[in-house]
């Protein structure tokens, strides 16, 4: 066993994580990429890093333990890249899958069979159409349609979506009609996506008092009364101050827009 191997056996779930994340490589290789770039980025730290104690008349010896723990943490940060891109892949999906359900649904509805339906949904638009052309791409290949949709639901980096393939599987594997099924589990996500717009509109009032009294009224009163006081007692204010202001400012409304944006919910209305 390689030294790679034997790290990527530490992480279990690391070969299921690729697949989901549609990362065509091996654990192994993955691994290998992982630790290749940790090594270089740990290079330009060292390099900045003894600049800096060579310039302070540090001991050099201390660029051991900030070698380590920079090489080891960006490690870490480096195999964190397939969680993100699965995170960044089921918010796509997420918007999209409502609308794919629906598309499937009227396929169903107007009697075509279910893998025509499935072979259209994947010619259709959208993010979600993918997972249906890996469903497509299985039966090909000779996958029984029932596998094929366990295989899709297992691998999804989309909670909804596993839902949606999971109910046509269970709906195939009893022998009912598929319609029934998909149709209520399309009513239940419709329902949590109006749920999260809700609490989203409650959240947003009250960021957005925050952001009119941190961002408007308190930078408005107060650059006002630093001017007006200035020239009442007769202290010059310099260029430098007003530099400082406009940074902390853009400051808070980086903060603000940051936030708005993570707290939107990830519906495609």
């Amino acid at each position: 066993m390689t030294l790679y191997q034997e790290i990527a056996s530490k992480y279990p779930t690391l070969k299921r994580k690729l697949i989901i994340a549609h990362l065509d490589v091996t654990p192994e290789q993955y691994v290998r990429r992982n630790v290749l770039s940790a090594a270089m980025m740990t290079f330009l730290v060292d390099f900045g890093a003894l600049l800096f104690i060579l310039g302070m008349d540090l001991n050099p010896l201390i660029i051991i333990p900030i070698t380590l723990i920079a090489f080891f943490g960006l490690f870490q940060v480096f195999m964190h890249i397939a969680d993100v891109e699965i995170r960044k892949r089921a918010k796509q999906i997420d918007r999209d899958v409502l609308f794919a359900g629906r598309f499937l649904l009227i396929k169903l509805n107007s009697g075509k069979p279910l893998i025509t339906a499935i072979i259209d949904a994947s010619n259709s638009y959208g993010v979600a159409n993918q997972y249906f052309k890996d469903i497509v791409k299985d039966i090909e290949l000779g996958t029984p349609l029932e596998e094929a949709l366990e295989k899709a639901s297992r691998y999804s980096p989309s909670e909804k979506m596993r839902r949606i393939l999971f109910q046509i599987s269970n709906a195939l594997k009893i022998g009912v009609d598929v319609t029934n099924f998909l149709e209520a589990i399309l009513d239940e996500i419709a329902e949590d996506q109006l749920l999260e717009i809700k609490t989203y509109g409650r959240k947003l009032s009250g960021i957005t008092l925050f952001y009119m009294l941190f961002a408007i009224v308190i930078p408005s009163l107060g650059i006002t009364m630093l001017i007006a006081i200035s020239s009442l007692i007769n202290i010059q204010v310099e260029f430098g101050m007003f530099v400082v202001f406009l940074f902390a400012l853009a400051l808070v409304e980086f903060t603000f827009i940051t936030i708005f944006k993570s707290m939107r919910p990830n519906v495609n209305i």
